[in-house]
C-alpha cells in the first residue's frame, strides 16, 4: 500500500491512536507516499469536467490536506485559490510543496463545520475528507459549505461507485471500518476515518436539504461497470441564484 518513502508501522500505529488532527500532523512529510492521497487521474478528470463549466473566479479546497484540490482550483480558477483544514502539519507541507502558478494561493487553518468566510466563493472542492464526517454531521457540513458560496456558486467532489458485496475491496472497506469502530470504542480521542458511511443517497439527500441543486456528471476517464453505470461520478452541487 505504501511506497518505501511512507510511513512505517511504528508511526502508523502512533497516528491510528491519536486524535484524527494530531495523526494528521504526524502523518503529514509522508501522506503523499501514501494511497490516502487523491490519485493524480481522479485530480484530472475533475478538472477537466470543471473546466467545461467554468471558468471560476475563487475557488476553495475544504479539507486541503497537502494541497491536492488546489491544483484542480488553479487550473479553473481566475482570481484566487484558499486551502482549509484543521491541521496545521499537513498545511505547512502544503505551503511548501503547493505553489500553482498564475493564481493566489491563501491557506487557512480553520475546521470544515465552522468556516470563517463569507459568502465570498464561486467554487467549492473536496477530495477524499468525508470519512472524517458522521453522517449526523453532514447537515451543517454541507450548510457550512453553502454559507461561503455566492448565489450560483458549485460545491463539487468525486464519488466513486461503491464495490460489489462479496468483492476483495467490500471486504477490504467493510474490515477497515469495522477495525476503526472497535479502536473507536475501546480508545479516547476517537479517530473518525470510516469509507462506508459516506453514501451517496444520504449525501443527496443532505444537500438538497441544504437548498443545493444536485447534478451529476459520469468521469469517462474511469470507464463503466458490467451494469452500465459510470465508475466514478462528479457531483455538482449548485446554490441556487
Amino acid at each position: 500500500m505504501f511506497s518505501p518513502q511512507g510511513p512505517g508501522p511504528r508511526e502508523l500505529a502512533v497516528q491510528a491512536l491519536s486524535s484524527v488532527e494530531r495523526g494528521y500532523d504526524l502523518l503529514a512529510p509522508k501522506f503523499d507516499h501514501t494511497p490516502f492521497r487523491t490519485p493524480g487521474p481522479v485530480l484530472d478528470a475533475v478538472a477537466s469536467a470543471l473546466a467545461r463549466t467554468g471558468p471560476f473566479e475563487t475557488g476553495l479546497d475544504l479539507c486541503c490536506g497537502t494541497g491536492a484540490g488546489v491544483g484542480v482550483l488553479a487550473r479553473v480558477c481566475r482570481r484566487s485559490v484558499t486551502g482549509v483544514d484543521f491541521s496545521a502539519g499537513m498545511l505547512a507541507v502544503a505551503r511548501e510543496r503547493t505553489r500553482p502558478a498564475g493564481v493566489p494561493v491563501a491557506w487557512v487553518r480553520a475546521d470544515a463545520r465552522a468556516l470563517p468566510f463569507a459568502s465570498a466563493f464561486d467554487l467549492v472542492v473536496s477530495f477524499g475528507a468525508f470519512g472524517h464526517f458522521l453522517p449526523r454531521e453532514l447537515p451543517g457540513l454541507f450548510a457550512q459549505v453553502r454559507s461561503v458560496l455566492r448565489p450560483g456558486g458549485r460545491f463539487a467532489f468525486p464519488v466513486v461507485a461503491p464495490p460489489r458485496p462479496g468483492s476483495p475491496a467490500y471486504w477490504g472497506l467493510l474490515g477497515f471500518d469495522t477495525v476503526m469502530r472497535v479502536r473507536n470504542a475501546l480508545w479516547r480521542p476517537p479517530f473518525v476515518m470510516y469509507y462506508r458511511t459516506f453514501r451517496f443517497g444520504n449525501v443527496r439527500r443532505e444537500l438538497l436539504r441544504a437548498g443545493f441543486g444536485v447534478e451529476l456528471y459520469a468521469l469517462p476517464e474511469f470507464g463503466r461497470r458490467g451494469d452500465g453505470s459510470p465508475r466514478v461520478r462528479l457531483v455538482v452541487a449548485r446554490r441556487p441564484d
